[in-house]
């Protein structure tokens, strides 16, 4: 058994994604990344990452991904549940096969995955669940949003769902919840320039920063934004 940690994070062939794992990686991390189309990315040392099918929207995949990493490695200590969609419509435009599709990717896939990953992280006495939530899921900012925001309100009371579940396990759970980040799904979005927007940098840095927080400072939300609002 590989003494490393070891941690699998969904949408991680872009993005947020793709930043958290090369971060992770720079940290010694072992990671098993899950991708609709898996490509080895050039800074990957196939030794210590592996690449896994992963479809969010697929019941399955989870259990599978899962069976897969502890084939690997024979742990898990982390999961981070960053694969997402954003339909941008209103909760009245968006048609029901929208609506259960994004409830499906962005709120079913990560409860299943941390579902699948419970027994070995609980063996870590230490066991870490990222949510990538959003700002979103916090307030809705605008009418377009709304399909999006109801996921991810979701999404932020899962985490505390497995946060609760998980305690005496030692298992710790965080909703991370940015506002705009400089990806292709902000760019779709805003006109801001990228410089005006979060480097999902920073994020897969405040995101290693949470996996390795000991279990007496848990974190349950952790918002961060790139612009002045009242709240956040």
């Amino acid at each position: 058994m590989r003494a490393e940690r070891v941690a699998l994070i969904s949408g991680a062939n872009r993005g947020i994604g793709s930043e958290i794992a090369k971060f992770l990686d720079s940290e010694g991390w072992c990671l098993s990344l899950g991708m609709r189309q898996p490509v080895l990315p050039g800074w990957a040392d196939p030794g210590r990452v592996k690449l896994f099918a992963y479809d969010a929207a697929d019941p399955e995949s989870e259990t599978a991904w899962v069976a897969d990493a502890l084939a690997s490695y024979g742990r898990i200590d982390a999961i981070v549940a960053n694969a997402g969609i954003m339909i941008p419509k209103t909760v009245i435009e968006a048609d029901e096969d929208e609506f259960e599709m994004t409830m499906a990717v962005n709120v079913k896939a990560p409860r299943r995955l941390a579902k699948a990953a419970w027994p070995p992280l609980a063996a870590s006495g230490c066991g870490r669940v990222i949510i990538l939530g959003s700002l979103s899921g916090k307030r809705v900012k605008s009418a377009g949003a709304g399909l999006y925001s109801i996921s991810k309100f979701a999404a932020v009371a899962l985490a505390h769902g497995i946060r609760h579940a998980g305690w005496d396990l030692g298992i710790r759970a965080t909703a991370v919840c940015p506002g705009f980040v400089a990806t292709d799904m902000a760019r779709g979005l805003t006109s801001r320039a990228d410089e005006q927007m979060t480097d999902p940098r920073d994020l897969a840095r405040i995101i290693a920063m949470l996996l390795d927080l000991p279990n007496e400072a848990s974190v349950a939300e952790f918002t961060i934004n790139c612009q002045l609002e009242e709240s956040y």
